[in-house]
């Protein structure tokens, strides 16, 4: 009865690995290497023999398990936990010479409570590990992308947002929009930046101000991005307020910004639905830094481009770091002429417009207008920002 009973035990042992294999993804061969080491360890802990060598082994087709120790075979035996006798060794099988390792079965006639208990721990421990790593990889798999979720809490340094699964993905300051509100259950798109594997599970966080989240975003909206046909070459942003957006089309007869702005402007106005209503300008990408940075300075109309005499030298060293690293500094730099009436436009409000323009170029740009270029410069109006 008893031994129906302990087989019955193993059968469900088996059925509940299965069970977890098919249902949790977690493997079989997981389960039984940490049920076969819990269990080596469970027999040194409650027999006394702690210094020996114990080796578990679970019969992966009926789930009966069994205990084995490994003794050197010394001529005098000095420890029996962990040596034993040529003589004893030789009477199990005239095989074993000294130095051999004799592996002798030891399992207890009442290992079966503990080994029971060590099971069900195990599964229960292993069951978790998995669960908290199947959900860090999906949660790796989705950084730098968009995921939905759902205003959780707030408290001094984030916003929580629930993504399911258990998981709350932490919003820092600097990451959430300033012209949001985020309220308890509300709806949010947020972008996945880092996913850290923490011993309670993955710590996420997200963002709502990062420049990839409006690629992602086109991406999206636009088909033409995610087929290749267009390509984004550069997003600045001001997150809340305002975008700049650098596109090129790999095929002649495919107007990039036409083609992200899309019938209507319907496209891009549903990005800016998205967004709170953040400006965005989409610009077309040029090889020829010129023609690049009128692009850039949209809507404002350029006269003329001059470049710094010193344009593309190295300006400076800068240090890397205490490995004593320097990188070298080029100088991008040039003067934006525009007509008197188009000053204030390629200047923006505060200086915006300018500003993301340089910072999307990567070009020091210096906005004058055209009646006075033939002034002495401390007389000029001189508006420079540092794209780099």
């Amino acid at each position: 009865m008893a031994a129906k009973k302990k087989n019955n035990q193993y059968q469900e042992l088996l059925a509940a690995m299965d069970v977890l294999e098919k249902e949790k993804g977690i493997k079989k061969e997981v389960i039984v290497e940490a049920l076969t080491d819990a269990l080596a360890n469970a027999y040194k802990k409650n027999y006394d023999d702690n210094n020996a060598r114990v080796e578990a082994v679970i019969d992966d087709r009926t789930g009966a398990f069994k205990v084995y120790v490994f003794k050197k075979v010394v001529e005098e035996v000095a420890n029996p936990i962990e040596e034993i006798s040529l003589r004893d060794a030789m009477a199990i099988s005239h095989g074993y010479e000294l130095g051999d390792d004799l592996r002798q079965e030891v399992t207890p006639g009442d290992f079966g409570r503990i080994a029971a208990q060590t099971a069900k721990n195990v599964v229960l421990q292993k069951l978790r590990e998995e669960e908290r790593r199947i959900v860090y990889e999906k949660y790796k798999r989705l950084q730098d992308d968009l995921v939905d979720g759902e205003v959780a809490r707030e408290d001094k340094r984030y916003i929580y947002v629930d993504l399911g699964d258990g998981v709350e993905a932490a919003m820092n300051k600097h990451d959430q929009m300033p012209n949001e509100r985020y309220r308890v259950h509300d709806r949010v798109q947020v972008y996945v930046t880092r996913v850290l594997e923490e011993t309670r599970g993955p710590q996420v966080f997200v963002s709502r101000t990062a420049p990839d989240l409006l690629k992602r975003l086109f991406e999206k909206e636009v088909p033409e991005i995610s087929q290749g046909i267009v390509e984004i070459k550069g997003i600045v942003r001001e997150a809340g307020d305002r975008a700049k957006v650098a596109v090129f089309s790999r095929d002649a007869n495919v107007d990039p910004v036409g083609t992200c702005v899309g019938p209507r402007g319907a496209r891009v106005q549903a990005i800016v639905n998205q967004l709170g209503g953040e400006n965005i300008d989409i610009v077309k990408f040029e090889d020829e830094p010129e023609m690049f940075i009128r692009n850039a300075l949209n809507p404002a109309e350029v006269k003329g481009v001059l470049f710094d005499e010193n344009n593309g030298e190295v300006e400076e060293l800068e240090p890397m770091g205490e490995d004593g690293e320097v990188r070298q500094r080029v100088h991008h730099g040039c003067t934006v002429i525009v007509p008197d009436n188009q000053l204030s436009l390629a200047i923006g409000k505060r200086g915006q417009n300018v500003r993301l323009a340089a910072q999307l170029t990567g070009y020091k740009l210096d906005i004058k207008p055209l009646s006075e270029m033939e002034m002495p410069a401390d007389q000029t109006d001189e508006f420079a920002f540092d794209g780099e």
